[in-house]
């Protein structure tokens, strides 16, 4: 099995997670086996896949962050809201947000404070910045974010081709470019990019930046499926982007991450909720059910990780 390198292995698990869900939803809905079922079934696949992207970033520098469900709630808001009434204070607004993620990432480095304890901090602001925005749900989605969210391409529908679009444009940036290898560098080995004469710091403040980038995008995306928001919109996101980062063969630490993966890995938990739904499980206990099957699928990436190293050493 030579060519089953690492890379190929983290891509495997989760592809084949995806084929048996799909499998399994057209098996149990036919009709879904459509340009307008598949539509349905991944209708929330973009902003998912997107807050995936922004937490494998900043897994990518071994951080974690608690606050991309609020976040991306506060970037729902603002969308709903200033962006739609005062498209260029809106605009601002979120610029403002970007810098701060940036700025975020440089505390946390300067003053070796856990990740953990600072985003979950930051997630009270956001949330509570939220509230003050909106208190009830509302708002209006702009109707440019609309159109560009519910159009429909030919042959397959708009998740789909949004998901294809960031997973490559994230391989490129992550994998390919010289700017990936100095980030996945500070996950890996921050010494050596120091000694490679790299800033940290610079580095940093750039993922963070590029997280909230993301992030906003998420936002933005999901106003764009749902028409309103509310300061609440999105707090599944945060659990759901680490499981996807994890379910996509990603690490927490060490900068190993597949973007490719992580997109298939939300692709998959969007999907498993529609799957979740044909059972009639209730949504109480659909969370539950999607952390059994993120359970299973690291079970198997683990056997094979395991078989992979025995066949090295031998």
């Amino acid at each position: 099995m030579n060519w089953l390198t690492a890379d190929r292995l983290r891509l495997l698990v989760p592809a084949l997670s995806l084929a048996v869900l799909l499998g399994a939803v057209f098996y149990l809905q036919p009709r879904s086996m459509s340009y307008v079922g598949l539509n349905l079934l991944l209708n929330l696949a973009v902003p998912i896949t997107l807050a995936t992207i922004a937490q494998m970033l900043i897994m990518m520098v071994n951080d974690l962050d608690l606050s991309m469900g609020t976040f991306v709630s506060f970037v729902a808001c603002v969308t709903a809201t200033y962006l739609q009434t005062d498209p260029w204070l809106g605009v601002l607004i979120l610029a403002v947000c970007i810098a701060a993620y940036a700025g975020m990432g440089v505390v946390i480095h300067l003053r070796n404070l856990p990740s953990i304890v600072v985003t979950l901090g930051m997630s009270f602001v956001w949330g509570g910045l939220a509230v003050l925005m909106l208190p009830t749900p509302g708002g209006t989605a702009p109707d440019w974010i609309r159109w560009l969210m519910t159009s429909k391409p030919p042959i397959v529908p708009m998740a789909i081709v949004a998901s294809v679009l960031i997973a490559a444009i994230t391989h490129w940036l992550v994998i390919r470019s010289a700017f990936g290898v100095v980030l996945r560098g500070v996950g890996g080995n921050e010494r050596s990019v120091q000694r490679a004469g790299w800033s940290v710091i610079r580095a940093k403040a750039l993922a963070y930046a590029l997280a909230g980038l993301f992030a906003v995008l998420a936002g933005i995306a999901l106003v764009g499926l749902t028409t309103s928001a509310d300061a609440n919109i999105a707090l599944r996101y945060t659990l759901l982007s680490i499981a996807g980062v994890i379910l996509g063969g990603g690490e927490f630490v060490g900068g190993r991450v597949s973007p490719i993966g992580a997109v298939i890995g939300a692709l998959t938990l969007t999907l498993a909720a529609s799957f979740l739904s044909f059972l009639r499980i209730s949504p109480d206990w659909q969370i539950g059910a999607q952390g059994a099957i993120l359970i299973v699928v690291l079970a198997l990436r683990l056997l094979l990780n395991r078989r992979e190293a025995r066949e090295g050493r031998q």
